[in-house]
Order: C-alpha cells, then structure tokens, then sequence
C-alpha cells in the first residue's frame, strides 16, 4: 500500500524515495549498499524526529486528520492479532455500523473493546455513517459495557469521533 504524505511530510518522501532507489540498486547490481542504506535510515530517522518535534498547531490538526491513520478496527486487529469476535445491535432498534465492539483477548486476558469506526473510502465511511453514532450506537456502547462489567472485564475505548449523527431520525429516536 502507498502512503500519503502531507506537505510538512515532504522531507521524509524524499528519504524513503532515496531508500527504495538504493535497495533496487542493491538487487540489481552487485554492490555493497548497506553503509549508504544504514546512513539513510539514520537520516530518515533523524528528520522524522525533528518534523514531528516542531509541529506548529495546524499540523499537528492535518496529522490527525491523516487519511493514512489507523482507525479503531485498525488498534483492535493489532492488539488482538485477529483475535475479536465483534458484537453487534443495541437490542432495541437496530445495529449502528459506525459503532463498534466487542470481545478480544490481550496476552490471555479478554477484554471488552469500544470505539468508533469512519471507514477508508467514501463506500465504508457511508456504511459507517461517516463515524457518527446514532442513538442505537450510544445503546450497543452501553450494553458492551454492561456485558463487560457482568463478566468482570476490562474495557478499552478508543474514541475517535467527529460527534453525533445529527439528523431527525436520530432526534426521534433519543
């Protein structure tokens, strides 16, 4: 998968640009590579530190909004290698698809998981409702809270929303 980068990212395409360069060199001739790849890994490394040190407020709001980022489902695949049976429905109205959790097991311990979920593409961020919850989605988030408290788990959040889905259905349904 390709990255995206930001504008203040720019330094660090070019060094990963170079790296790429320097590896198909490396595969296609004969030559030693590693001093040079080793002094621009350490470079890569270094601006890295620096650009992300020094962000002024804006960019650091463009970070967060970086369409490259890891979402909720993201966290709970990496933290639970693939060990996560979602959950689904407030047992009310109906299953809100920008919500989700479930149960995941940690180094052994099971442990509930919450958060919301905005998709990678215009198709999942629709089905997702763009990660706004509606009012069955605040239920599901309570009785996985509940489930998780009755069998004395954990909980982990990961909250990650731009707010409610404000629309009249929403209203009317609390």
């Amino acid at each position: 998968m390709e990255r995206s980068y930001l504008v203040f990212e720019k330094p660090i395409e070019e060094i990963n640009e170079q790296i790429l360069k320097t590896q198909e060199i490396g595969e296609k001739g004969n030559v030693d590579i590693q001093p040079t790849l080793k002094e621009l890994e350490k470079k890569l490394e270094s601006t890295t530190k620096n650009i992300f040190k020094n962000l002024t407020p804006w960019q650091k709001v463009q970070l967060s909004r970086h369409p490259d980022r890891p979402y909720t489902l993201d966290y709970i695949q990496a933290l639970t290698n693939n060990n996560f049976l979602e959950l689904h429905g407030d047992r009310n109205v109906k299953d809100d698809k920008s919500m989700v959790g479930g149960f995941g097991e940690v180094d052994g311990q099971t442990i509930m998981f919450i958060g919301q979920q905005k998709g990678r593409n215009t198709k999942q961020r629709k089905f997702r409702n763009f990660g706004m919850p509606n009012p069955e989605g605040y239920r599901k988030a309570l009785r996985l809270m509940k489930l998780a408290e009755k069998f004395n788990k954990p909980i982990v959040t990961l909250i990650d929303t731009p707010g409610a889905f404000p629309g009249l259905e929403a209203e009317e349904r609390g």
